[in-house]
């Protein structure tokens, strides 16, 4: 991942370290040349007519569907939990208490209840899953689809396609990749990373163009470079490579130093109230950079509401240290969630930017329908539930349903698969989409057979 503001150097599996990788030259961090994008649309590939933008929410730790959005009031105590559902503006949709901002805006989110999958019920699984389609396997990763956004379609502008908020998910026991690479695409289109938290006192615009970065050392290092290219390849003139390697590099600098940008980031432009609307927290503030994000030209932006899930208040809640107890859903995190996504939807529909921008929000599993005896929930992915707001979603209904503990899915079960192929729907990418894999063979961008939430639009 390219990061905007790095405390420490990080190194990829192959030696190379991301600053690094930036500084030699910067050759694709444009994501998509005029020609390639042209192609690909010649192919089906991207509907130009469709500027379709996706805010994600990664909701780490696993939301309990039973505490959240799929109540089961009538169950016994120890599956029902401790809260009580509350009435929506939308006929007939109910959630948890935990959310009455978020209950104010259910005629613009659709609740799907019967997600599952059927890999093993720990995070990174999970994550990979609802973030890419897939499960990884063979050494294979898959592209996140913000990733496959910037393959396909490129950066509008000096705005990066993908910038992920507020920094990669960490450690979640159970050390495997996260699915938010670019993976098989290349480290060129990883997402752009803040890595900084917005809600801390020092929180400042990120350097976008450190100094370094036009170094003499580096010039001369760029230089080098190009001169074993030449050596290399003196039987045919590289006259126009060369003058492509000059032209991204330029381009590259203009997006990494960009007043735009630098703006966009920049949250001492937004008024204390609104601040406070948002909620001063990690989460609540990347929404509202997200919301500033997207209205300059950033196609996608995915929001990790936590770093991990050990020694810290998530959703993650077994119900003892060093996890989380459920009582943290009323008094931390329901609050957090609900004040940041109900903020950014209410900014996104009077900004007239909710019909073009999909906003999803989704954990990575479910948790146990029973309560064990620390007085908390377990991993559960047989089941859980998620938010689509925006970009063409008929919002105000509830599509699928779990059986009467939330357990299982009892009507119409959604897949990791098919989330991903509704999010690349209403981006207007085509399904049929092959992007170039490993050793060149081509590989569906969504898997063979995998369809839309089609009851959503």
């Amino acid at each position: 991942m390219l990061r905007f503001d790095a405390e420490r150097a990080v190194r990829f599996c192959d030696g190379l370290r991301r600053r690094d990788f930036l500084h030699a030259g910067a050759l694709s961090m444009l994501g998509l040349s005029l020609p390639d994008f042209l192609a690909l649309k010649a192919r089906g590939a991207v509907n130009s007519e469709k500027e379709m933008n996706c805010i994600f929410l990664m909701l780490v730790g696993g939301p309990s569907q039973l505490d959240t959005w799929d109540m089961k009031p009538n169950a016994p105590a120890e599956i029902r939990g401790p809260y009580k559902p509350i009435k929506t503006n939308a006929p007939g949709v109910e959630i948890s208490e935990i959310f009455p901002r978020t209950a104010q805006h259910a005629d613009k989110f659709a609740i799907v209840r019967s997600l599952y999958h059927t890999a093993a019920a720990v995070h990174d699984t999970g994550h990979q899953m609802m973030q890419t389609g897939r499960l990884f396997q063979a050494g294979v990763e898959h592209p996140h689809i913000g990733c496959v956004l910037s393959k396909l379609r490129g950066p509008r502008g000096d705005a990066p396609p993908h910038v992920l908020l507020p920094r990669p998910i960490g450690n979640t026991g159970g050390n495997m990749p996260h699915g938010q690479s670019a993976g098989f695409l290349g480290k060129q289109f990883d997402p752009f990373v803040l890595n900084a938290d917005p809600s801390m006192p020092n929180f400042k615009v990120p350097d976008m163009l450190p100094p370094d970065y036009l170094s003499s050392v580096r010039v001369d290092r760029r230089r080098k470079l190009r001169e074993m290219v030449d050596a290399s390849v003196k039987e045919f003139d590289i006259s126009a490579d060369a003058r492509l390697l000059d032209d991204n590099f330029h381009q590259a600098y203009t997006l990494m130093s960009s007043a735009k940008m630098r703006e966009a980031f920049d949250l001492t432009k937004e008024s204390e109230a609104v601040k406070d609307r948002y909620g001063r927290n990690r989460f609540g503030l990347s929404c509202l950079l997200a919301r500033r994000l997207v209205e300059r030209g950033v196609r996608f932006v995915t929001i990790n509401m936590f770093e991990t899930v050990f020694n810290e208040i998530t959703w993650d809640i077994h119900g003892s240290a060093p996890f989380s107890p459920l009582a943290c859903y009323r008094d931390q995190v329901g609050p957090m969630f609900d004040h940041g996504y109900a903020s950014l939807l209410e900014d996104l529909h009077q900004r007239g930017l909710l019909q073009n921008t999909l906003v999803v929000a989704t954990g990575e599993f479910g948790r146990t329908p029973k309560i064990n005896p620390a007085g908390g929930r377990d991993h559960w992915p047989q089941c859980w539930s998620m938010l689509f707001a925006g970009g063409g979603v008929k919002g105000g209904q509830i599509v699928g349903a779990s059986d009467e503990i939330g357990a299982y899915p009892k009507d119409r079960p959604t897949t990791p698969g098919e989330v991903t192929a509704t999010i690349m729907r209403s981006l207007g990418i085509s399904l049929e989409t092959e992007l170039p894999g490993l050793q060149g063979r081509p590989i569906p961008a969504v898997e063979h057979g995998v369809n839309p939430i089609s009851e959503l639009f």
